[in-house]
């Protein structure tokens, strides 16, 4: 049953709305179906070769056969749901339009202390050490 025109408006807001609001998610949405057929081929002929070499190794009381079946059966499986690496080169853009590779940084990520800043606060011990004398002067011990 096809989406009467109102339908299809409220659709396309919610669409431009989700765009708007978080382009990160709708980006991965919309590339979620773009997967090629011949991905889904390879996987299921490898869920399929590697079924028949589980059973086969079953039935013949080869363990190292069933084993290889599984595996097969496991990495196709995996390369079915993996997301696909981009085509294309990698790495940051330079001024003359090349692509060079990806600067390394030495620079901590998060909320981390480093170096200095993580000897002055103590080790996870001292704090909790010290937490639990706050606590006992707190109740009068």
């Amino acid at each position: 049953m096809p989406l009467s025109e109102y339908e299809q408006r409220v659709l396309e807001q919610m669409e431009r709305q989700l765009t708007s609001d978080d382009p990160r998610l709708a980006s991965t949405l919309q590339s979620r179906g773009r997967r090629g057929i011949g991905r889904w081929v390879i996987a299921g002929a490898g869920l399929l070769v590697g079924l028949l070499l589980l059973v086969a190794g079953a039935a013949g009381s080869q363990l190292w056969v069933g084993v290889i079946g599984f595996v097969l059966m496991l990495a196709s499986a995996v390369f079915a749901f993996a997301a696909p690496r981009p085509s294309g080169p990698t790495g940051i853009v330079d001024a003359k339009g090349g692509v060079g590779p990806r600067p390394t940084s030495n620079r901590p990520t998060g909320n981390r202390p480093t170096g200095k800043a993580r000897k002055q606060r103590g080790g996870f011990l001292q704090r909790f050490e010290d937490r639990w004398d706050r606590r006992r002067e707190d109740r009068g011990h």
